[in-house]
């Protein structure tokens, strides 16, 4: 909203950049309406006594649910087409408008009294306004380091066009001071007098850039990213061995910083009891040892750097499928959970939901945080918590092909379903 107040922001672009911005609201939002979906339908066919009947004709748990998983497979493949070709497009639209609007400058207040300073180039005050004519003009110059400009005029309006102010001025003097020999001073007197003035800070500029984040990006693009990094840690691997060949004699590549001044240390203390080598020979290979060892420490830096940027990548590679994979297990999960608990109203529909969709979001959310500190990899980040929602979704289907109940449910669950 802030973002809004005062810009001066037409209709039209505003529904345009809540459009944008709901691109990742429907990508959160789906699989947890297809849980909503499945507990809601299974629970109402349990309560009504349906399950039973199909059972009673011999159709298995298994086979009841097929449909509902093909929708599932069905809704997961429309998400990832939906995530990996709109989202990014509609995330890098938002933000292009966001920072737009965020630069267009508010429109002019012109209040009595106060200084207007919105003007480029130029300071106003005014003594009184009355409609659109303004009283007792004066214009200052500013960031004119060699003319001083004042004008004052009796009256004057201000009007805007698509990228200008238009001040027309009645009645008044203009007054030019040279800054550096005063005594270049001008006066001139008009009767009317109109200044242009551009504004393109008044206008909503809409850009166009070719920079993309991570969430910007469609997965061929972030593939690309991925082995540029890929590649440019090859190179430090061989430009650092070839360093150590040269400075120790062994082409060897350290896997941390602290191996590689050990290594460096090592050498150092072997050549220092080195008796076959001149002072001067000593002196020019320790200077090499010492450069090697600041080598280590700003490779392996530019190592961290690339290889945080390579699990920034591959988290929302694997983020763009595991999401939309969880509707097949959302499904049955919220299957089998409506059947067992035999309750298809939409407040415990909804508030079990919400409960299941919370936990797998917060392990999403853990996994890909830890994935992104390169704690994990992108895979097992993204993909333990559907390996989660898989063992639950399949406990629960056991117990209700069994037809046991996995566990008791509370009895506010079962007050409620009384009561409807």
């Amino acid at each position: 909203v802030d973002r809004f107040l005062g810009k001066g922001i037409d209709l039209s672009i505003i529904l345009e950049y809540l459009f944008f911005n709901l691109a990742w609201i429907v990508s959160l939002a789906v699989p947890m309406a297809v849980l909503i979906a499945a507990l809601m339908t299974f629970g109402r066919m349990s309560e009504d006594n349906e399950i039973n009947a199909m059972r009673s004709s011999g159709i298995s748990f298994l086979k009841i649910i097929r449909p509902a998983i093909l929708f599932g497979i069905i809704v997961c493949m429309l998400l990832v087409y939906f995530n990996n070709f709109i989202l990014p497009e509609m995330n890098f639209r938002a933000r292009l408008l966001s920072g737009d609007i965020y630069r267009k400058r508010p429109d002019l207040n012109i209040n009595p009294g106060h200084f207007i300073d919105e003007i480029p180039d130029y300071s106003m005050i005014i003594r009184g306004k009355k409609d659109d004519v303004m009283d007792d003009v004066r214009i200052f110059s500013k960031n004119n380091r060699e003319i001083q400009t004042s004008i004052h005029s009796k009256t004057g309006t201000l009007t805007t066009i698509d990228d200008a102010f238009i001040l027309t001025l009645y009645e008044g003097e203009i007054h030019e001071m040279d800054l550096k020999n005063y005594e270049n001073y001008r006066r001139i007197e008009f009767m009317k007098h109109v200044i242009t003035v551009p504004a393109d800070d008044l206008l909503l500029n809409r850009r166009d850039s070719s920079s993309r984040s991570d969430r910007e990006m469609k997965v061929p693009k972030m593939l690309e990213r991925k082995k540029y990094y890929q590649d440019r840690i090859k190179k430090i691997h061989h430009r650092l061995a070839r360093s150590f060949e040269r400075a120790t004699g062994d082409s060897i590549f350290p896997e941390s910083v602290k191996a590689g001044m050990n290594l460096v240390s090592e050498h150092k203390s072997q050549m220092e009891k080195d008796t076959t080598l001149s002072h001067h020979e000593k002196q020019k290979k320790l200077r090499r040892l010492s450069r090697l060892e600041s080598q280590v420490k700003n490779e392996h830096n530019l190592i961290k750097n690339y290889s945080r940027n390579i699990n920034k990548y591959g988290v929302e590679i694997h983020k763009k499928f595991s999401l939309p994979f969880a509707c097949i297990l959302f499904v049955i999960t919220g299957a089998s959970l409506g059947v067992l608990t035999k309750k298809g109203g939409f407040a415990i529909g909804t508030s079990l939901s919400l409960g299941f969709f919370i936990v797998y979001y917060i392990f999403l959310i853990g996994g890909e945080d830890m994935a992104d500190r390169n704690i994990v990899s992108p895979f097992v980040g993204l993909w333990t918590p559907n390996l989660i929602l898989l063992i639950i979704g399949l406990y629960l289907t056991l117990h209700t092909v069994r037809e046991q109940a996995p566990f008791r449910f509370p009895k506010l669950i079962r007050k409620e379903g009384k009561e409807h």
